[in-house]
């Protein structure tokens, strides 16, 4: 009886590990495998060895696509984990209707990245909304000047930025739900005590709120560092990489390597860094789990 219960879970979890060893362990595996190896579908694959690794590290294009994913982070992170927090605290207040402004920051995390990338790229368009809209304030203010438009995706010191407002936009209202079931978990009594020793308003958000909420600003930054990371849907429908590999992402040069050039072994060793680089964060994620004692999860 005592091995029959001991065996009971492992049998409840048999059927997503077989899903998961063919969808997710296997791939992997044999991803590491061909890292090995020149492969591109139509031969038999050839021992390279570390040649595709020394090839990676002589890439220029690589490295433009890891700078591209890192300065990703570094402008998408800090935006991401600041803004949802001030929006959960708008939105936390006991007014009538508040649900309302609720679903509408978070209707744009629901809407397909394929809409909404067509969405914004016709927005971004030489003669969009945002251009036209800028033409007429530049037109009313300085009725003299020429035609002003800004070249949002064909211009390579702003293609990357543009993509990542796509980004941001989306991603402000699921962190907001993230952030709001941690402020609902503060007891009111806190702000109560805090105004009677003179810290109100804005003032108690600093002395008590922020302090309170940090494991989850730690949590919204490690997960949208993960997601920038791994950003693929905003680059190939707006910007494909361009211009001049400006846009292109690590991950994206992965999807070039692999699905237009067919170069496997390659796109496999790239794979290999982006998954080092995931798994870092995810390990980090983890980690801070365990230590909060997994409070950090998000409830609506």
């Amino acid at each position: 009886m005592r091995s029959r219960l001991n065996i009971t879970p492992y049998l409840f979890l048999l059927p997503a590990l077989l899903i998961l060893s063919l969808t997710v362990f296997w791939p992997s595996l044999q991803a590491f495998y061909l890292s090995f190896f020149d492969y591109d579908l139509i031969r038999e694959p050839r021992w390279v060895g570390w040649g595709n690794f020394h090839r990676l590290w002589q890439d220029q294009v690589f490295w433009q696509t890891l700078k591209n994913t890192g300065l990703y982070i570094i402008v998408v992170v800090p935006i991401l984990a600041i803004a949802p927090l001030g929006l959960a605290i708008l939105v936390n207040q006991k007014l009538r209707g508040i649900h309302w402004f609720r679903t509408a920051y978070y209707v744009p995390v629901i809407i397909s990245m394929v809409v909404a990338g067509l969405a914004w790229k016709w927005l971004y368009a030489e003669n969009g909304l945002l251009n036209q809209l800028l033409q007429y304030f530049t037109s009313f203010l300085l009725p003299s000047s020429t035609q002003f438009r800004i070249p949002w995706l064909t211009d390579p010191n702003l293609a990357l930025f543009s993509v990542m407002a796509v980004t941001i936009w989306k991603g402000l209202g699921y962190y907001m739900v993230i952030y709001l079931a941690g402020l609902q978990s503060i007891p009111a009594e806190l702000y109560e005590a805090a105004s009677l020793d003179g810290s109100d308003g804005w003032q108690s958000h600093w002395d008590i709120t922020l302090p309170l909420m940090t494991p989850y600003i730690v949590l919204v930054s490690i997960i949208s560092a993960i997601s920038a990371t791994k950003v693929f849907e905003e680059v190939y429908i707006m910007t494909q990489g361009g211009p001049l590999n400006s846009s292109k992402t690590i991950v994206y040069y992965l999807y070039e390597r692999a699905f237009q050039n067919l170069d496997i072994g390659y796109a496999c060793t790239i794979g290999l860094v982006l998954f080092g680089i995931v798994f870092s964060l995810s390990l980090l994620r983890l980690i801070i789990d365990r230590l909060t004692g997994g409070k950090n999860q998000a409830t609506w």
